[in-house]
């Protein structure tokens, strides 16, 4: 065997160590929602060798508790489930929906002007955006809340998806910036000068070009907001949940529902999957613009 050849065979055990290092810890999640809670805490643990159940994600997802109530009661007791959290991941997806979108929609138009226009203090408002995304969420938590308290916002949907698209922007503004930054001044200039306005310059030239990078920054603001936690915690009550508020519910006094928290867990990463395929053809672009310039 040559030594090209024993390299190349090392760099793919190494390859296939690390993979497994990084896949290993999901597939243990997903096997502990499979698992009835006799194995879950069975020792040796049960990587294979276990029986397949749908419990937990029976009682998250639909709110059955057992098929043995179910078959006694002789009807399904539909949402009946102290751990039932189908409602509470809608509210999530509609929250992470609905501040992706005006997150999105107002960082793209600052970014356009931050790029392309020219105004005094500019670099400073530029910096002063970056400077917000680097201050810590619990710093503003209190604030927060005395003033979302004072215009009654506390524990609606309006204001936790204020507040996410305000933790968005500056992250998807300096982004989206970067992208247009990228592009020639000379196709603004051209168009300028054939007649053509700043808003039809956005739309016909620059925003199709920049695609890519808004489909990145969406993505970005999916998952930020999608696991955020500390301030639907602390602006919400009852009214209001999002699934990582909730998954601290699991964790109780007298134990964790490690089964139902798994298949939560497992199911959660379903609607952030599917937003991701589905803007999966510009966020590819998006992530490649650029590496191919001299």
């Amino acid at each position: 065997m040559t030594y090209s050849k024993r390299l190349h065979y090392l760099r793919t055990l190494l390859a296939a160590l690390v993979s497994a290092l990084f896949f290993f810890p999901i597939y243990w999640w997903l096997t502990v929602s499979l698992k009835s809670d006799t194995e879950i805490f069975a020792l040796p643990p049960l990587l294979f060798d276990f029986e397949v159940t749908l419990d937990s994600y029976k009682e998250v997802i639909l709110g059955i508790t057992s098929e043995s109530e179910a078959l006694n009661e002789g009807t399904m007791s539909w949402g009946g489930g102290n751990y039932y959290m189908l409602p509470t991941m809608l509210d999530s997806v509609f929250i992470a929906l609905a501040s992706t979108f005006f997150a999105i929609s107002i960082s793209t138009f600052a970014a356009y002007a931050l790029s392309r226009m020219r105004f005094k203090g500019q670099q400073h408002y530029i910096f002063w955006i970056l400077s917000t995304r680097m201050m810590p969420p619990v710093a503003v938590a209190i604030p927060m809340f005395l003033i979302f308290k004072n215009f009654s916002l506390l524990d609606t949907y309006t204001g936790v998806i204020i507040v996410h698209t305000l933790m968005n922007l500056p992250l998807s503004i300096l982004l989206i910036k970067s992208f247009i930054d990228d592009l020639p001044i000379e196709v603004d200039e051209v168009a300028l000068v054939d007649g053509a306005s700043r808003w039809l310059i956005f739309r016909k030239l620059i925003f199709p070009m920049v695609r890519g990078g808004v489909a990145a920054a969406a993505v970005l603001c999916f998952i930020f907001s999608w696991t955020e936690f500390l301030f639907v915690l602390s602006l919400t009550q009852t009214s209001v949940n999002t699934i990582p508020v909730m998954s601290s519910t699991f964790v109780t006094s007298t134990g964790t529902a490690w089964g139902a928290m798994a298949a939560l867990g497992t199911a959660a990463t379903i609607p952030a999957f599917i937003f991701i395929l589905l803007v999966q053809k510009h966020l590819v672009r998006g992530l490649t613009m650029g590496s191919l310039k001299s």
